[in-house]
């Protein structure tokens, strides 16, 4: 329990830093363009208050979310979006206050999951603490497209050792998405942290690698940079191959960031 309230900090700190970026924010800032397709930044923080809501309810109601999740059927991207417009259409202040109580609801019912039991969700189910990874993972992604559409550095921390982290476990998922044949053998992952600390994963002697800086990494696995724009370097064709495929989400990888260049 102490790794996951560790965990469960680290989720609250990430979203109260994305939290200071929107706050006082104008109204027309709200309506600014993201990187997402038809998504202002409004729609950003409905859609984290939103998927919040869905764990919130997966981890305290799973019949309820699975019905849910069957009713939504093949319609499931719509839904997504109709439910970050319709939260989008509720005034900043009240989209706002309505994100906390999400959050702070949702830390706690992860906080009272029992050991060992798993939580249903849009992908494969999940611990509590893999659940508190995930939703720290996306509200640093969101938070990407929030800062890009507002010309503001990057959210960097520690924590994204936590996106790092997802997006190494999540290797095999992204292979699958594609049709293929994850690789038998592990990756040896190394990362330069923001504090210039080295993050490493897996065996030192693996034929296949990955190498960079760690901000770089997250920026991949959450599809949110184009690989041409990153200085990752990977040897070996598998590992070569994951860093087109990679994603730390569930569901389908969507659209690619084109590069800055223009050019892919």
């Amino acid at each position: 329990m102490a790794d996951r309230a560790a965990l469960l900090d680290d989720l609250a700190a990430e979203g109260d830093a994305l939290d200071a970026v929107v706050a006082e924010l104008e109204d027309t800032a709200w309506l600014a363009p993201t990187p997402a397709e038809g998504w202002t930044v409004a729609f950003q923080i409905a859609h984290l208050h939103w998927t919040d809501q869905q764990a919130l309810l997966a981890a305290t109601d799973p019949e309820a979310f699975a019905a849910a999740l069957a009713a939504a059927g093949d319609a499931l991207a719509t839904h997504v979006d109709d439910a970050a417009r319709e939260g989008a259409a509720t005034g900043p202040e009240q989209l706002v206050e309505r994100w906390r109580a999400g959050r702070a609801a949702l830390s706690e019912a992860l906080a009272a999951v029992p050991d060992g039991a798993r939580i249903p969700w849009f992908g494969p189910p999940m611990a509590a603490a893999s659940m508190a990874t995930a939703r720290l993972m996306e509200t640093w992604a969101h938070g990407m497209d929030v800062t890009d559409a507002l010309g503001l550095p990057p959210t960097v921390s520690a924590r994204l050792r936590h996106v790092a982290h997802l997006g190494i476990r999540t290797r095999d998922f992204a292979f699958a998405q594609h049709g293929l044949t994850p690789p038998a053998e592990p990756f040896r992952v190394e990362l330069t942290a923001p504090d210039g600390s080295l993050w490493t994963w897996g065996p030192e002697d693996a034929d296949q690698r990955v190498t960079g800086p760690a901000l770089d990494f997250c920026l991949r696995v959450t599809r949110r940079r184009h690989r041409a724009d990153l200085a990752l370097e990977a040897t070996g064709p598998d590992a070569d191959r994951w860093l087109d495929l990679a994603q730390a989400f569930a569901g389908p990888p969507g659209q690619e960031r084109p590069p800055a260049g223009g050019a892919a």
